[in-house]
């Protein structure tokens, strides 16, 4: 099966994209569909992972959506690419372990083409910029596997609003801040999301192999 690309351009709702996303999962279990990428943006809003923690809510009025996705709370809005997929790991090789090294491998290459170092740690999933030693999150990595199909996926802070994750402890983690590219390199990355998806699916052949 080929994976279908789907660039979503107005706002998705969250809980809209996650129902498309088990639809999609299931007609994938039952090779009825192809697999899929899917780039799309969310209105402001706050999901919660399967191992999050209440006190993880700083801000007890904000409006938190529980998800089966792995990891703990975040924060998706404006500015932000969301990048989905539903992938077959039954007809590559079953390595998670691998297939998040995967993941992590697509954001540093194609940031490195913007000349931007970012680096993956063991200790915290997600993609890490340093600078003058202070390291910041700019890209949240939340996958769940279902019968060897892997979804949900990353998002990439490109140019959102900052200040919303002051309601939380993103991702459980205190002692770490969020950034941007914008706030790293103030560029335009038009474009980026095509990078991410032929790098992605170049990475992808590895487990292909």
């Amino acid at each position: 099966m080929k994976i279908e690309i789907k660039k979503s351009i107005k706002p998705i709702d969250y809980n809209f994209a996650l129902s498309e996303l088990e639809k999609r999962l299931s007609n994938v279990i039952n090779s009825k569909s192809n697999e899929l990428i899917w780039i799309l943006e969310h209105n402001e809003i706050y999901t919660a992972g399967t191992s999050s923690k209440n006190e993880e809510i700083l801000n007890k009025d904000i409006k938190v959506i529980n998800t089966n996705r792995g990891g703990k709370i975040t924060y998706h809005g404006p500015g932000q690419l969301m990048f989905y997929f539903v992938i077959d790991l039954n007809r590559r090789k079953k390595d998670i372990r691998k297939f998040i090294s995967i993941i992590e491998n697509t954001i540093i290459e194609t940031l490195s083409e913007y000349e931007i170092n970012v680096f993956a740690d063991k200790e915290n999933v997600g993609i890490w910029f340093n600078q003058n030693s202070e390291i910041t999150k700019v890209a949240a990595i939340g996958v769940r596997v279902s019968k060897w199909i892997a979804y949900h996926g990353f998002s990439l802070n490109i140019n959102c609003d900052l200040k919303n994750y002051n309601n939380i402890i993103p991702c459980g983690i205190s002692d770490r801040g969020v950034t941007n590219l914008v706030r790293i390199k103030d560029i335009n990355y038009k474009g980026i999301e095509e990078k991410l998806i032929k790098n992605f699916i170049t990475n992808l052949e590895i487990l292909s192999a």
